[in-house]
């Protein structure tokens, strides 16, 4: 009996083995300066700019409008082909198609930095936001450069631990994004921005002398097709087969894809400027960002992952609804707490004039900020974990790459649009305290539709596989109605 056990446990060890070494190759190393590289452009173009821009006196409103420039990740996918096809003269033949294109990316988000280190918001906001553009366009880029690169590197079996790495990767350039407020804080945010700038470009030295480049093949151009019919096959008819395949149900399944995350963007584009107002200074932010931010991500991902497998995925989002209502109400929570002074003092910052006599704000305990924050990025790990899990289960295995990419393109576009238009003057309009109250009730719509789904609505919509979507979704007719009975 010991014997058979012992036989047993030795190919499963081997296996595991194997797994740990897979982790050790030189690829895996190169993927984490990747990941690290993709990550830290989205931070400094965002929450970063933002605490710096309220820090200058810039109005709520245009910080808002300034997240637009966000709108290139999420468009990404209109000019990944180019990125894909297209040979950059020289650079394609000393470093390859896809180190190319990385070089040149991180080229631009280097200058994007250097142009936002060496202006002053509080003169003018135009060359501020130019340099965003530049920076946020080479960022998305870089992602389009670096996804091609890591499915290309790594053999199937693989691209598990590799995505792994790189979300390692992605985390520590949110540590380092927040170690960069510490830095402002003893020195400058001009200082700041030019050393991240020239992190980047070491990355970039570093991909040209030590990443290899991946076996790239280039794609068989179909001379048979039309133009008008490639467009067809490759945009037109995944879309309508989602909707042949949900029927009168994708209109609540649209609903719940792209109403879920709104209250996460339409709240976080803001709560740089409300620490500010706060009171709290860009090293506390940083620490507290640097040091706890990213972990409580994780440890919610793994949350999220372990609940819609425990539980199936309809129960986890809404749970998750749940969570978020009660962690975006916690900033209410902390608006409060700074005393009825709060909206009297950003109103005058906002306006360029100084608050009135008397007028004083209660920054509230650094242990009350760092528990809000902590909390949020759980519950940002465990949303994002269960919603992209959902939007998988929607797509068809058929069309996988092109539906998840139009369920995520829309959900975050439509969010992104309403965070930009919105949040701004809507924190100005109804104060702190009101506006993260009325963005954490966000919620309450996609939970409403997500249980009127779970109740009435077929399979598909709740992300349970049928037998036959597999093999031949389109001999699966849509459904008519409520079936018996998950994103």
């Amino acid at each position: 009996m010991s014997t058979q056990s012992s036989e047993a446990a030795k190919p499963r060890k081997e296996t595991l083995k194997a797994s740990f070494k897979s982790y050790l190759k030189p690829t895996m190393a190169f993927m984490l300066v990747l990941g690290f590289a993709s990550g830290l452009p989205l931070m400094m173009v965002f929450s970063k700019l933002s605490f710096w821009l309220r820090e200058s006196g810039i109005d709520r409103a245009s910080i808002g409008g300034l997240y637009a420039v966000s709108f290139a990740y999420s468009l990404k996918f209109l000019w990944a082909p180019v990125v894909d096809r297209i040979q950059i003269p020289v650079l394609k033949q000393l470093l390859g198609q896809r180190r190319s294109w990385m070089v040149l990316a991180i080229c631009g988000t280097a200058l994007g930095l250097f142009l936002i280190s060496s202006t002053d918001p509080a003169v003018a906001l135009g060359p501020v936001v130019i340099g965003a553009l530049v920076l946020a366009f080479s960022g998305a880029t870089l992602d389009i450069a670096v996804d091609a690169w890591r499915i290309e590197s790594a053999p199937n079996d693989e691209q598990a631990n590799m995505a792994a790495v790189y979300n390692l990767g992605y985390r520590f350039a949110i540590m380092f994004a927040g170690f960069g407020m510490v830095i402002a804080g003893s020195t400058s945010w001009h200082f700041a921005y030019a050393l991240m700038a020239v992190v980047m470009l070491t990355i970039g030295a570093i991909i040209i002398f030590f990443v290899s480049e991946p076996e790239h093949v280039d794609r068989i151009k179909d001379e048979t097709k039309s133009f008008a019919m490639k467009v067809k096959d490759a945009v037109v008819e995944p879309f309508w087969q989602l909707v042949r395949k949900f029927g009168i149900w994708i209109i609540p399944v649209a609903g719940i894809v792209t109403l879920y995350r709104i209250s996460d963007f339409t709240m976080g584009v803001m709560a740089s400027p409300f620490y500010v107002d706060l009171g709290y200074s860009r090293e506390t932010v940083g620490w507290i960002q640097g040091i706890l931010g990213p972990w409580p991500i994780i440890v919610g991902g793994f949350v999220g992952g372990f609940v819609a497998v425990r539980y199936s995925l309809m129960p986890a989002l809404i749970a998750g609804g749940v969570i978020t209502l009660l962690t975006n109400g916690a900033f209410a929570a902390l608006a409060i707490m700074a005393g009825p002074d709060l909206d009297v003092v950003a109103n005058a910052v906002s306006a360029g004039v100084a608050p009135p006599e008397g007028a004083v704000v209660h920054t509230p305990d650094v242990w009350a900020l760092m528990g809000v924050i902590v909390a949020d990025n759980l519950a940002a790990g465990y949303v994002g974990s269960v919603f992209i899990a959902y939007m998988s289960s929607l797509a068809d295995r058929k069309f996988a790459a092109t539906q998840y990419a139009l369920l995520s393109s829309a959900y975050s576009f439509f969010c992104k649009l309403a965070a930009t238009t919105t949040s701004g003057p809507l924190s100005e309009s109804i104060g702190w305290a009101g506006f993260f109250t009325v963005t954490a009730l966000y919620t309450l719509p996609p939970i409403a539709l997500i249980l009127f789904v779970m109740k009435y609505g077929p399979d598909r919509a709740k992300g349970i596989r049928i037998e036959g979507d597999e093999v031949d979704s389109d001999a699966v007719p849509a459904p008519e109605g409520p079936t018996p009975a998950k994103a």
